[in-house]
């Protein structure tokens, strides 16, 4: 068969995501943080972009209109509508997501959407003004010990070297270096690093520079002049003390009861991690990004917190100057795509808004009895669920309560925290939330008050399936461990021991 050239013409369909759509896409799923990174570049890259630092007060003649305004002049509203819900699932091929207002999706989830104040400032009535009052600097665990290091008369090497050492403790007040390898890197010797860490041993707060858990209650003790050879036979065999092996305790040390419990009870006055009462980096509030307050009648009103909400605008005098100024092709067609990028993305940052209040008010309708009446009542819900209350596909409600946040009045929760998996109700009626059962799971084992009201985990499933709630024994154990609570073994020795 001979080889030969020629030309095909073929007709076919593809999905194509230009870089608008993935835009969209990644500003769904972006956290408030995350997004005000993005926004900052954008307006850096962007010249027409720019902050909106108005009162939202109407005015008479504006200088510069709203980007959502200059969009609908440029792009038809419905066409950019049905390409930024495409842009949400297009990841997924036949995913729908639909654009509906939000205060509709607020109706069918049977609570009031307050969408008139996204402008106005989110949040509560009476929220902490000096928040960030709370936030001031607090004296980290380096700089207090750099300040111990000026008047502890080292000589100028071993200030050197104890700034190297102090640089190398983590915030719990552990060196996490090895000395070997600090000596090489400033070509000293090891015998002078190890004398530093030991003028470092003596700082304040005792305990700090120490290279391990043992080391560290040791530098203690010796503060306390409590460190004899039972008490450093203890240390030795902190795994015993973590089992509960009194016997052998009492073998390796040689003590009797009374001793022991008394080593015990030294050991416990100590604290493993010496560098946490000091300020650390400055703390992060989380700023969550919906708001569910409570109206009358039993209504719940879900809000947009306008604080995480990008304020920008469209400079159109500007651009009608550049454009006017503009000569050549290049010029013009920079000036075009820097028009079209602004708003698109405005386009994209409403329906992102639109979407998370869609989204968050579903949540809010489904775990109702959660926000009501506690944890107890929360109900198993999966992505599905929510995905076909609202008309979208799954990926995009994965996509909306990755990293987004809601305040409650029983408190600020990650959005995914309210999915939760079901477990079966024994009687046949309606499943029963995990988080729920383990809420049930701690209290029964926070009502154990003497050794004989200890639950084993076959007595909880007993006394759970009477609750209504059927559940594995290996369950209870899963959900008892992941809560780093002992076993009943375990629980009944230190409840002997308490008495």
């Amino acid at each position: 068969m001979a080889l030969a050239a020629r030309l095909e013409l073929r007709q076919g369909q593809g999905l194509v995501i230009t870089p608008q759509l993935q835009q969209a896409i990644k500003l769904l799923q972006m956290s408030n943080l995350e997004l005000e990174a993005f926004v900052e570049a954008e307006l850096e890259r962007n010249p027409l972009l720019q902050r909106d630092e108005r009162d939202h007060e109407p005015e008479e003649a504006p200088a510069e209109a709203p980007v959502a305004e200059a969009a609908a002049d440029r792009i038809d509203d419905s066409t950019a509508r049905a390409d930024l819900d495409a842009a949400h699932d297009a990841a997924s091929p036949g995913e729908l997501a639909t654009g509906d207002a939000p205060a509709q999706a607020a109706g069918e989830a049977g609570g009031a959407v307050d969408w008139s104040r996204a402008g106005k400032g989110g949040g509560f009535e009476g929220d902490a003004d000096g928040l960030d009052g709370l936030l001031a600097h607090e004296k980290s665990l380096a700089e207090h010990l750099h300040d111990q290091v000026a008047v502890a008369g080292l000589s100028p090497a071993e200030a050197a070297v104890a700034q190297v050492l102090i640089d190398s403790v983590d915030e719990g007040g552990y060196l996490r270096a090895d000395l070997e390898e600090i000596a090489e890197r400033l070509g000293c010797g090891l015998p002078l690093v190890e004398q530093v860490l030991g003028v470092l041993h003596g700082f304040e707060p005792v305990g700090v520079g120490a290279r391990d858990v043992r080391e560290c209650l040791a530098l203690q003790l010796k503060d306390r002049n409590r460190y004899d050879p039972a008490m450093a036979a203890l240390l030795d065999n902190l795994p015993l003390l973590a089992r509960r092996d009194l016997a052998a305790l009492k073998r390796v040390c040689g003590v009797d009861d009374e001793d022991l419990k008394e080593m015990i009870a030294e050991l416990r006055g100590l604290t493993p991690r010496p560098g946490a009462a000091f300020g650390g980096e400055p703390a992060q509030p989380v700023a969550p990004d919906v708001f569910v307050r409570e109206g009358p009648g039993g209504l719940w009103h879900v809000e947009l917190n306008s604080e995480t909400l990008p304020r920008l605008l469209v400079d159109q005098r500007y651009h009608a100057h550049v454009s006017g100024k503009a000569r050549s092709d290049q010029e013009k067609t920079f000036v075009a795509d820097c028009l079209a990028q602004a708003n698109w993305l405005m386009k994209s940052l409403d329906q992102r808004a639109k979407t998370i209040l869609k989204v968050s008010s579903e949540i809010v309708r489904q775990q109702d009895a959660f926000l009501a009446f506690g944890v107890e009542h929360l109900r198993p819900l999966n992505l599905k669920t929510i995905a076909e209350a609202i008309g979208m596909h799954e990926s995009t409600v994965s996509r909306v309560t990755s990293n987004k946040y809601m305040a409650t009045p029983r408190g600020v929760f990650e959005m995914k925290f309210f999915f939760t998996a079901a477990i079966a109700s024994a009687d046949g009626g309606e499943a029963h939330s995990a988080e729920s059962v383990r809420h049930r799971i701690r209290q029964l084992i926070d009502a154990e008050a003497r050794e004989e009201d200890v639950h084993s985990d076959d007595r909880i499933v007993e006394i759970l399936k009477q609750a209504g709630v059927d559940i594995a024994r290996r369950t209870v154990a899963k959900y008892r461990e992941a809560m780093r609570i002992p076993s009943s073994v375990e629980r009944r020795r230190m409840l002997k021991e308490a008495v």
